[in-house]
């Protein structure tokens, strides 16, 4: 998986390829699809929700730049699987996931296969973490129409936030938002992807 079709598709950060690696996915998807959990596909997880397909995840946390020290939010937990690959590569990670259920078995898993610097919580993703604000990474697995102003706050000077933007059912943009030291923000359009929308609490 990780040398035909993470490095072999231009993935060349080590530590992620690593941590591609080492994370076990079979673990993270379905049981009816453990024997397609390493192939280059989005799965499908309960509550209509979707786990990525392996490029694009490898693809975005290489985007963010992970480094050892980072704080990072992820919003979009699904299964986990984002989250056990970030934490392999920062220091703590905390993830947001809309559907309670997700969550709760999200959190499970994690806690059992030992990821031990990942928080998962129930809640709104639009509205980020602001408890535990900034981050220096945000990685967003889910699509809204327009950037959740609360992410951009919750950016640290520095940081990166990587989202999929665009309309439900059609193609969007892989964008990454850059802030600098002084607050000003750069975005630039990476690839064209396709993800479920993101939600909004109601």
């Amino acid at each position: 998986m990780v040398a035909e079709q993470i490095a072999g598709r231009g993935v060349g950060d080590a530590r992620v390829l690593a941590a591609m690696r080492e994370i076990p996915r079979h673990l993270f998807v379905a049981e009816p699809d453990r024997a397609n959990a390493y192939i280059d596909a989005p799965l499908g997880l309960e509550h209509g929700q979707t786990i990525s397909q392996p490029y694009i995840v490898a693809l975005m946390t290489e985007l963010a730049r992970p480094r050892p020290t980072d704080r990072a939010l992820e919003i979009g937990t699904g299964s986990g699987y984002q989250a056990a690959v970030l934490s392999r590569l920062v220091d703590r990670v905390f993830s947001v996931e809309l559907i309670a259920a997700l969550a709760d078995t999200a959190r499970e898993r994690l806690i059992g296969l030992g990821y031990r610097n990942v928080t998962v919580r129930q809640g709104d993703g639009y509205l980020g973490w602001p408890g535990e604000a900034p981050f220096d990474i945000i990685i967003v697995t889910a699509a809204p129409d327009d950037i959740p102003p609360a992410l951009v706050w919750q950016l640290r000077p520095g940081g990166r936030l990587v989202i999929p933007v665009g309309p439900v059912g059609g193609v969007q943009d892989l964008v990454v938002v850059e802030k600098d030291q002084a607050g000003s923000l750069t975005k630039r359009s990476v690839i064209p992807v396709r993800f479920v929308p993101m939600v909004k609490k109601k």
